[in-house]
């Protein structure tokens, strides 16, 4: 198969939460690809059992089957790698360069997480963009993480790059390479219709978001805006 549009999602729901607008206006075909798509291991996490479940490997099952729904909402293919949602500090993500090495053409366009309030998505990010150069492939966009970029007091106006500009894994980012944002998207009508929809997709994590995040589906609020950087360097 092959994908115009590459969109990297570290977990389950985290390219919808950032970039379903985005998804929706790309002229596909598109996929989003979960990076950290695996069982997460025998134990279930402290998070897994808030989200109601009682084993690791429903927690896979049924995270897979919330993204299923969610990508389907948004006319975009599902693929989810095997490597567990665990801690990825320290790990060879091979299935994840194994994929982009085999689907990325050099007209494909990829987005990848900026690892914003998250380890995880950041060393994500960093494997997605070490396979990259190393197979001759054009920069990706890098897309702001939600809801955890919204808590910036800036979010959602023309200033929320330069106030996450700050923050550790934008900061490291922009030594490395020359960054500038590319998209700016404000969702209404359909467009915000149809994200809210994907992301209650993801049904056993709307409650404990809610704890962290308040009233993040209200409208208007955070998911409605959207920031992607391009990485010119």
């Amino acid at each position: 198969m092959s994908w115009r549009t590459i969109v990297v999602s570290p977990h389950f729901d985290d390219a919808v939460l950032s970039v379903a607008g985005v998804l929706a206006r790309d002229e596909g075909p598109a996929v989003v690809v979960t990076a950290l798509g695996g069982a997460p291991g025998e134990e279930i996490s402290a998070w897994d059992r808030l989200c109601g479940f009682a084993s690791a490997e429903e927690t896979a099952r049924e995270r897979r089957a919330e993204d299923a729904r969610a990508c389907e909402i948004l006319g975009v293919d599902q693929v989810a790698l095997a490597h567990p949602d665990a801690p990825v500090a320290g790990l060879r993500l091979r299935e994840l360069e194994g994929f982009l090495t085999g689907h990325v053409t050099p007209e494909t366009r990829v987005l990848i997480p900026m690892g914003i309030g998250n380890a995880d998505h950041e060393a994500v990010r960093d494997q997605a963009l070490d396979t990259l150069r190393k197979a001759g492939a054009r920069q990706p966009w890098v897309y702001a993480d939600l809801p955890y970029a919204a808590a910036v007091r800036e979010w959602g106006t023309a200033s929320a790059d330069q106030a996450l500009a700050a923050k550790p894994p934008v900061r490291a980012l922009a030594e490395r390479h020359r960054i500038r944002p590319e998209l700016r998207i404000r969702l209404e009508g359909d467009e915000w219709t149809a994200k809210r929809r994907a992301v209650l997709a993801y049904a056993s994590q709307i409650a404990p978001l809610a704890c962290d995040y308040g009233e993040f589906l209200a409208m208007p609020g955070p998911l409605q805006h959207e920031l992607v950087w391009a990485v010119d360097d």
